[in-house]
């Protein structure tokens, strides 16, 4: 019964939560994890603090700084640690800034590393790469152990070398139901022909993210937000097995008389579901009159796509959430003012979803019902977790409600049963109105 009174105690509790909001952060922000763990990188790989799976860190780095992150690993597990850099206010940055992580065994040798920069589009915005320790024959990295993550920042003296907020997200691959069977080999081909553009909904707006772990969900079709210069808006769309993916970015004119040209105005990028970078398109210039870009057509999601040289194959290795991030220079306040332009996203998924080839539950490297179901509605990120931990609330309190209530109903059927044996059992009154011995007769409870 207390069981049940602290589970409905609960729900009450949910219910009286103010509402998750997910409009985009003002220009410049960014949402981290609320969950995220603090943690500080070590500059000596011996003082570096253990990461922990399935767990989400923040921490800094500055300058041209190299900081290490302890992984205990074991001899049958794929491990992943994707790393987010997240400049702070508008310092200046240039085409080869950026960051490399790499994962490494006791001996410092390389077992994986991915590598990003700003490139073209020369303004501050949140960053993303992986490394990855992968179990495979005649691999590298193969034994249990002591492992490290690096990261490694890269500055020219003449940028930015303030300290930078960094997310740290480490993920471990679910087992393969069958390993020694399917293909190997990366796919050399597969269809390259854009489809058509979607249909836009009666109600296509959508609000983006402002983080990671707020992204927005999208389904097929045409959304239009709103993006104001120096901001970035993230997005995330489910793609499931066999399944490819196409995006397109474009702005709306500007009302402005003048139309002056802003190269590399707008900046896109993929990430898949373990935060790894896929790809960027080149930066879009913006001259006052609609423009847009597109990512070159990816392969279907397959296991065997990590085998690829190439990021953008390879990228596409895992089912699950694909990331997007769309971001607006600041130049463009000079030119055209501090005013929002409008913003349109083109997405398609195309292609039947094929069956996993996980053994047990996938974790983020499935697309579920509920998945399916967030991208339909428009959910950030944030509003599916909190409505997952909600229905999971339900979920125990119903079980617990009905528990209480079929051990309230036994309770009750024994108290009558009880009550009616002890009435009667009590004795008949003694003749000519005699009283009972000690005090009369047995008293019901």
């Amino acid at each position: 019964m207390r069981g049940a009174l602290a589970a409905v105690a609960a729900v009450f509790a949910v219910a009286a939560l103010p509402g998750q909001a997910y409009a985009a952060g003002e220009a410049g922000t960014y949402t981290f994890d609320p969950d995220a763990e603090s943690v500080t990188g070590a500059e000596v790989s011996a003082d570096a603090v253990a990461l922990k799976p399935d767990t989400v860190y923040k921490s800094a780095i500055s300058g041209t700084q190299k900081l290490y992150y302890r992984l205990n690993l074991d001899a049958k597990t794929n491990a992943y640690v994707s790393a987010v850099v997240v400049p702070k206010g508008a310092g200046k940055v240039s085409y080869a800034d950026g960051f490399t992580v790499s994962i490494r065994d006791s001996s410092d040798a390389e077992c994986s590393s991915q590598d990003t920069m700003f490139g073209p589009a020369e303004y501050p915005r949140p960053l993303a790469a992986y490394a990855s320790r992968r179990i495979e024959e005649d691999g590298n990295c193969q034994d249990a152990g002591t492992y490290y993550v690096l990261v490694e920042r890269d500055s020219k003296a003449t940028s930015d070398q303030g300290e930078w907020d960094l997310e740290l997200r480490y993920v471990s691959e679910p087992e393969l139901a069958h390993p020694s069977s399917g293909p190997t080999d990366a796919p050399t081909s597969w269809p390259s022909a854009s489809p058509p553009p979607p249909a836009a909904a009666t109600d296509n707006t959508r609000r983006g993210g402002a983080g990671y772990y707020d992204a927005t969900s999208l389904e097929t079709g045409e959304w239009k937000d709103r993006i104001e210069p120096g901001q970035t808006l993230f997005y995330r769309v489910p793609v499931d097995w066999g399944q490819q993916f196409f995006a397109t970015a474009g702005l709306s004119n500007s009302t402005s008389t003048k139309n002056p040209y802003v190269s590399s105005a707008l900046a896109m990028s993929l990430e898949n579901p373990a935060l790894g970078h896929v790809g960027e398109v080149s930066p879009m210039s913006y001259a006052g009159k609609p423009a847009s870009v597109s990512f070159d057509p990816l392969p279907p999601v397959a296991y065997e796509n990590r085998n690829d040289s190439s990021d953008d194959v390879r990228g596409m290795r895992f089912a699950g959430w694909y990331y997007l991030t769309v971001s607006l220079s600041p130049a463009v306040a000079k030119e055209y003012g501090d005013k929002p332009i409008t913003l349109t996203l083109q997405i398609s998924v195309k292609g039947q979803a094929a069956k996993t080839p996980y053994k047990g539950d996938a974790g983020i490297f499935a697309v579920t019902q509920g998945d399916k179901d967030a991208a339909r509605e428009g959910q950030s990120g944030a509003q599916a977790a909190a409505d997952s931990a909600s229905s999971g609330t339900m979920k125990l309190v119903a079980a617990a409600g009905i528990g209480a209530g079929t051990v309230l109903v036994l309770w009750m059927g024994v108290w009558t049963v009880i009550a009616r044996r002890r009435a009667a059992a009590v004795p008949a009154a003694p003749p000519g109105g005699g009283q009972y011995p000690y005090g009369g007769p047995p008293q019901a409870w």
